[in-house]
């Protein structure tokens, strides 16, 4: 077998494959284990090594030349493969869709709906500010200085770059800030928005959503903050056996400081929150610092004011019966599907804010 004739025999046979089916057959006549170019490069073992020397060279010259003429004539035919889908496989976007509609509003989204109709009838209005950060209104305007502690507390994202640094937004603080400068009290905000922070696992995610309150006005105390976080979580949870505990805590911008916990109990050997069985913590609430207001340029001996947040992906958690934070953002269809929310579902106080 003259490898130069075989060469030009296979390279023919490849040409003319007109499907893969074709050329794998090729490939297997020439290259399998009873293939002639297979054949070929076993009798080298029995040459001289002056024949090895001449004919070594030239087989393995077939060898490379088959196997190079092969994967292109392969990548040629799945091209024209692709080519033929494409011109065949087509969809008609002017016409009627034939089936329902598949897509679905995430869980996320419609808790937040649910939070904003609730705080809406208490009075509150939205504020949005930027995802990124400048380390005074995310740190110092909140009563957090260079070398406090609290700054522990928040893994942040920095982002490299020259003067004053930029962090990814550790939580929706700094909106309760710029909203405090740019507006004159009374004031009663909530804001809603990503957040991040370096943290992954079953109940912490890198990228999380949060939603914080903020009330300024004349003569506020402790009792308006629980007042409305009872409503808000009745609501919320559309029970009216909710109730609450406030534990002292520390939050460097509110002065004194609480977390809320709220009652659970058992019902068909499932823990749902309503009653008073257990506890579990929910969110952070305090009064506003006087740091942090007079840092807005307001008067803290005039202003007071109420402030708390809450993961909105938790809270989801706890009212849906979701087990893992980090399936919120896997984008896994068959997840959405199951815990997804049709459109037609708009949260309203009349007719329940759940779906």
């Amino acid at each position: 077998m003259d490898p130069e004739q075989l060469q030009l025999g296979f390279e023919r046979q490849i040409a003319a494959a007109s499907d893969l089916g074709a050329l794998d057959a090729v490939r297997v006549a020439a290259l399998g284990k009873a293939g002639d170019v297979t054949a070929l490069l076993k009798t080298l073992g029995a040459m001289t090594p002056d024949q090895r020397t001449t004919e070594g060279p030239k087989i393995n010259a077939l060898r490379e030349a088959v196997t190079s003429a092969i994967a292109a004539r392969r990548v040629a035919l799945e091209n024209d493969g692709l080519d033929r889908r494409l011109a065949t496989e087509r969809v008609d976007l002017s016409l009627p869709s034939p089936e329902l509609p598949q897509g679905s509003v995430h869980p996320v989204s419609q808790v937040m709906d649910e939070l904003t109709e609730i705080f809406a009838d208490l009075g509150f209005a939205v504020a949005e500010g930027p995802e990124i950060e400048d380390d005074w209104h995310n740190f110092s305007a909140l009563n957090i200085p260079e070398t406090h502690p609290a700054r522990a507390m928040h893994d942040t994202f920095y982002i490299a770059g020259e003067g004053e640094p930029r962090v990814l937004r550790t939580h929706t603080s700094p909106v309760q800030i710029r909203t405090m400068m740019a507006e004159q009290p009374p004031i009663r905000i909530i804001a809603p928005g990503r957040v991040y922070r370096s943290d992954s696992d079953s109940t912490h995610t890198p990228m999380f959503h949060q939603i914080e309150g903020l009330v300024i006005d004349r003569k506020i105390h402790m009792g308006h903050l629980k007042w409305t976080l009872e409503t808000f979580l009745k609501a919320f949870f559309e029970r009216d056996d909710i109730v609450l505990r406030l534990r002292p805590s520390y939050f460097p911008f509110t002065e004194p400081s609480a977390e809320v916990d709220v009652g659970w109990s058992i019902e068909k050997g499932r823990r749902v929150v309503g009653g008073s069985q257990g506890w579990m913590e929910v969110l952070g609430s305090g009064m506003v610092h006087p740091r942090v207001i007079a840092n807005c340029g307001l008067d803290p001996d005039e202003w007071q004011g109420f402030a708390f947040g809450t993961g909105v992906d938790r809270l989801a958690m706890l009212k849906y019966g979701m087990d893992d934070l980090r399936a919120f953002f896997d984008g896994d269809l068959r997840w959405i599907k199951h815990y997804g929310f049709s459109f037609l579902e708009v949260p309203t106080l009349s007719g329940g804010v759940g779906a």
